[in-house]
């Protein structure tokens, strides 16, 4: 997984009912674009997230 400052990241539910979570990536403290990453959730809850196989990264800039 590869990531830059400004993307979003969106953290599938894991049940069923559960809704997904979405935030806005401001750090990449990984190598190279890798984990993990210092997250802003829409609730405003930072989090620094190793994404696991129930996330993508949705690149924000230009393509």
């Amino acid at each position: 997984m590869q990531a830059n400052v400004g993307d979003m990241l969106i953290i599938r539910g894991a049940v069923v009912g559960q809704a997904s979570r979405k935030g806005e990536i401001l750090e990449v403290r990984g190598a190279a674009g890798s984990p993990p990453y210092l997250v802003r959730f829409d609730d405003g809850h930072e989090q620094l997230v190793f994404p696991g196989p129930d996330a993508l990264v949705e690149p924000t800039g230009p393509a």
